[in-house]
């Protein structure tokens, strides 16, 4: 679900590159939508979900139903009066917003304004959206996955929707996009509704001061907030900084980070996303063997999948940029210059995605004090990284920043990790590495030597793009896990052995 969700969201980026390519209207449009999508990430399937499911599934397993259903009710009453006031003064203090995230657009008046117009659209999406997440914790507390998974291709439909048939009915056509936010965060909220009362989990809202659930989970949230979104706060420093640059600098960022976000979506969220309720259990129950198997099979699986997806998305940055991205409006120009981001970014993916995996290994045990101080040492030395490459770099020095803050943020999340005992490798760690960097040599050789140059990808028309780029990532990956096999890894080898675990434990 997770994977359709994504196919989705990189269809509506090539909506979104096909009319709006990059210029002022789009870098107008991605501030406005990055401001309230920020805020999802800190109050949504973000903080809020890393601080709430552990809670509740230790509700879960230590109540009876209506203890776990009167947390639910206590929580979304808090919830929904929090983020109505958020909102609220979100959309009144929308140009001091603009002010702080994209200072640079001060001296343009024009884009300053139709950026600020457009946040006041889309910031209730904050509101609708939080809620929603509230509800797919819920969902995936109970193994239900699916739903809250596939939820976000509403979003990606909305945006495709309103680009195409409201855009020219508009007098700037942009804000179509802010509107097709909007109407998303009302319908994906909706969406969530009927399974929750087949699940028999529908919230009352109440509110009561005291409730020992909801205060656990407002101790746990505040330092989890900034912990979980260090990368979310790293890519706002970019576009601050980037809104200085030249116009499309904030562009190029968003479509390469999108191609990125779309390896780190696909496995990277969805591994974080299963194994948190599940590492919640084992430690709520004490199964410290189970817990630690847990973690080094999710570890494994990182390696396994972001190497190759890194290397990938860097050799063929331009190719992927060309077939998905240069149509309508997007020239050869914007494809060279978000590749080089893209290239920058897909340096961090395997930290983007180890981040999330080791994260849950503090999260899960109530443990937010950690990545709070690791964060801190990994926002700062995003920011001056910045500053040391935004002159030699421009924009793709920015991205390059924050794939080596990420590296730093998981490297410290492990060291902790393995001084606390929490975690503790598995054998088998150094063969199963050099087997991963053998097949890697092997995929980047054939990609290095046998994909034709950019300026042919240029020329071919978008149905030979399309068959060249799938014909040269099916080899790619081809190519990988047939030099794996040829190493003696087997698909068993990657298994999580349930049994075994629980029965050393």
């Amino acid at each position: 679900m997770t994977t359709i969700s994504r196919v989705f969201g990189l269809l509506r980026d090539v909506v979104i590159a096909y009319y709006f390519a990059a210029g002022t209207g789009s870098d107008a449009f991605f501030v406005a939508f990055k401001i309230p999508n920020y805020l999802r990430r800190l109050f949504a399937e973000g903080g809020f979900s890393q601080a709430f499911v552990p809670v509740l599934t230790e509700y879960k397993n230590l109540h009876d139903e209506k203890g776990v259903q009167d947390l639910l009710d206590h929580v979304s009453g808090k919830l929904a009066l929090v983020l109505f006031c958020v909102t609220l003064v979100g959309v009144i203090a929308a140009p001091l917003f603009i002010m702080i995230f994209a200072a640079g657009f001060i001296g343009d008046g024009d884009k300053f304004e139709l950026s600020t117009y457009m946040l006041r659209i889309t910031f209730p999406y904050i509101m609708f959206i939080s809620l929603t997440a509230f509800a797919g914790g819920i969902l995936n507390a109970y193994g239900r996955f699916a739903v809250p998974a596939f939820t976000p291709v509403l979003l990606n439909i909305s945006l495709i929707s309103c680009a195409i048939w409201l855009a020219p009915y508009l007098d700037e056509p942009v804000t179509a996009l802010a509107w097709g936010v909007l109407i998303a965060g009302i319908i994906q909220l909706l969406f969530q509704i009927p399974f929750l009362m087949g699940l028999k989990r529908m919230p009352r809202p109440r509110l009561r001061k005291g409730h020992t659930g909801v205060g656990k989970i407002l101790k746990l949230l505040i330092p989890t907030l900034f912990a979980v979104s260090i990368s979310q706060i790293n890519l706002i420093v970019d576009m601050m900084m980037a809104s200085f640059l030249v116009t499309g600098s904030i562009s190029w960022l968003y479509y390469s980070d999108r191609l990125m976000e779309f390896p780190l979506g696909v496995f990277g969220v969805a591994l974080a996303t299963v194994i948190l309720p599940n590492l919640s259990e084992k430690h709520a129950q004490g199964n410290t063997r189970h817990f630690i198997h847990m973690m080094d099979w999710a570890l494994r699986w990182v390696f396994l999948i972001s190497i190759p997806a890194a290397i990938g998305l860097m050799l063929l940055a331009g190719p992927i940029l060309t077939t998905i991205f240069q149509h309508g409006e997007f020239t050869p120009y914007h494809v060279v210059m978000s590749a080089k981001s893209l290239l920058a970014y897909a340096i961090g993916l395997p930290g983007f995605i180890l981040i999330k995996v080791l994260a849950s290994g503090y999260f899960s045990r109530q443990d937010t004090k950690t990545p709070v101080k690791v964060g801190v040492v990994a926002m700062f030395s995003n920011i001056i990284m910045n500053f040391i490459f935004i002159g030699p770099l421009a924009h793709a020095g920015l991205a390059l920043a924050t794939s080596l803050a990420a590296f730093i943020n998981a490297g410290l999340l492990y060291y902790f990790l393995r001084k606390e005992q929490v975690f503790l490798p598995e054998s088998g760690w150094l063969v199963f590495l050099v087997r991963i960097i053998f097949a890697s040599i092997v995929m980047s050789a054939l990609l290095v030597f046998m994909v034709p140059a950019l300026p042919l990808w240029s020329e071919w028309d978008l149905y030979t793009r399309v068959f060249q780029l799938g014909s040269w990532i099916t080899a790619g990956g081809m190519s990988y896990f047939a030099a794996l096999w040829l190493t003696g890894l087997r698909q068993e080898d990657m298994a999580l052995n349930v049994e075994q675990a629980q029965g050393e434990g």
